[in-house]
């Protein structure tokens, strides 16, 4: 069993943590609060972000980047996509060659629009030869951290990296999949919580299921334009890290994007909604990065545009609706 490092204290973070350490890997989580340290190693559980699941006995927390870090095989990053480069910069001196890096972040960097793998090569560089991969799909934390069987995608352009990740972490509740599509496999986690939140605005419109199905399907093309643009591959997006984190991520009582897409839907002001709220909705700060990426590759992203002007410049739930719906008539 190979000695894994988690960095990031929240839910996600907890609940990848918690299943490793039940299949017997020695596992230190990084946490940058006190009391989620304090809690994990006194109580047994992440009182701040995932109170009510007990965390193994073996499960350790830190807030120290060394201590974490130092014997660590595998390192797994799960912190939201904006404090990602300055994380990264904090871990450099304690990675190694060798080590294998998985992010778990679905998000894009604000200004640069990079994707997670390039933020983490332009903070570390080439020099040092740290394997990259990228691990996502359909996933809740509070499923995962109760043992539901879920599947995911385990993404690398190197395949023995894949493949180390895939036998390491594979279980009777956790099945991974092999994918050599980075590019896609992390666009699709991060632009997905976009629709997700118009899924939400949907619901908190009081809309049916035709409105949502209908959504769900155009999202997904969008999606996938973007990834085909950027140079990933179309089939990715009919698979977990895409049509299969979509639904979920649109349909589950669980998703913070749809809760966020919700509220708007009742009326509610993004501001309003994001400071009553303790954990990161990604997709809020990925549609700004969306949008400029669409219009970088000249990608039409109509949903996606719309949920931007919703979001920053007060255009209305119904307003966007109409726009869309009034769009010229084309074909699939």
């Amino acid at each position: 069993m190979r000695r894994v490092a988690v960095i990031g204290g929240g839910n996600w973070g907890t609940a990848l943590s918690m299943i490793l350490s039940r299949q017997g890997h020695p596992v230190t989580l990084w946490a940058y609060e006190k009391e989620v340290v304090e809690s994990i190693n006194q109580q047994h559980e992440n009182c701040l972000f995932l109170e009510g699941y007990k965390t193994p006995e073996a499960l350790r927390a830190s807030s120290s980047f060394e201590e974490v870090l130092t014997e660590a095989e595998i390192v797994i990053s799960v912190m939201p996509s904006h404090h990602a480069r300055g994380l990264y910069q904090q871990m450099r001196p304690h990675l190694r060659a060798g080590m294998i890096f998985v992010s778990a972040t679905k998000g894009l960097e604000e200004g640069s629009l990079m994707r997670m793998s390039e933020v983490f090569r332009d903070v570390v560089g080439e020099a040092l030869k740290v394997h990259f991969a990228v691990l996502s799909g359909p996933t809740f934390a509070r499923e995962i951290a109760r043992g539901d069987p879920a599947a995911v995608v385990i993404a690398s352009e190197q395949e023995s990296a894949a493949q180390l990740v895939q036998r390491e972490f594979s279980s009777r509740q956790l099945r991974l999949y092999r994918n050599s599509d980075v590019v896609g496999v992390e666009l699709g986690g991060s632009v997905k919580n976009v629709i997700a939140i118009a899924a939400g605005v949907c619901d908190g419109l009081g809309l049916g299921s035709n409105s949502i199905a209908a959504l769900i399907t155009r999202g997904l093309a969008e999606m996938t334009r973007l990834v085909v643009a950027t140079g990933g591959k179309k089939e990715t997006m009919a698979g977990l890290a895409g049509l299969g984190d979509l639904v979920l991520t649109c349909t589950g009582a669980l998703s913070r994007n749809r809760t966020v897409g919700e509220e708007l839907g009742k009326g509610k002001k993004l501001k309003e909604i994001v400071s009553s709220m303790r954990m990161v909705a990604e997709g809020v700060r990925t549609t700004v990065a969306a949008v400029a990426l669409a219009r970088k590759y000249q990608v039409e992203m109509p949903i996606v545009d719309q949920m931007h002007a919703m979001l920053y410049e007060d255009r209305t739930p119904v307003d966007a609706i109409h726009q869309l719906m009034d769009r010229s008539l084309k074909q699939e």
